[in-house]
């Protein structure tokens, strides 16, 4: 088991989430009635991202016991990344997405680590980060290369 195919997003509330990311230039298919989905399916390349309602997706964990449900905005353990070619990239996609109704949580600046990234919180609370490295390399499906640190 050697990848991850595909990201599901329990969302409150499908629809304002579906189109908040249609605002940020995701290609999506629908499953279901357009007024409420079951589920939506990004086309975007390399590991794909699905939108589920909240409570079905905690029910499609343990139907007799599903996971408590926070209703705030804490911070969930994981992030998601999209990484960027140039800063100014970076700084496009942060304004998109402040527009399309994300919280800037983290406007861009130099890291670090030597890159520059900065991070928003969707709809649901869940935590984007926008990046770019000087040093990274992209494969032919824009998916980030990580290569062996040389020792």
């Amino acid at each position: 088991m050697n990848r991850l195919n595909i990201v599901t997003l329990g969302t409150k509330d499908i629809v304002k989430a579906y189109e908040f990311y249609k605002k940020l230039g995701f290609d999506t298919s629908i499953r279901g009635e357009e007024a409420n989905p079951d589920i939506i399916f990004f086309k975007n390349e390399g590991t794909k991202i699905a939108l589920f309602p909240l409570e079905e997706l905690a029910k499609d964990v343990n139907k007799e016991n599903p996971p408590s449900i926070s209703n705030g905005f804490s911070f969930p353990g994981f992030t998601l990344a999209y990484n960027g070619k140039s800063n100014k990239e970076v700084d496009e996609i942060m304004s998109m997405a402040e527009s399309a109704g994300a919280k800037i949580v983290k406007k861009p600046q130099k890291t670090d680590w030597g890159g520059y990234s900065g991070y928003f919180t969707d709809l649901d609370g869940y935590y984007w980060e926008v990046a770019y490295g000087e040093c990274w390399e992209f494969d032919d499906s824009n998916m980030l290369i990580v290569k062996d640190e040389e020792k």
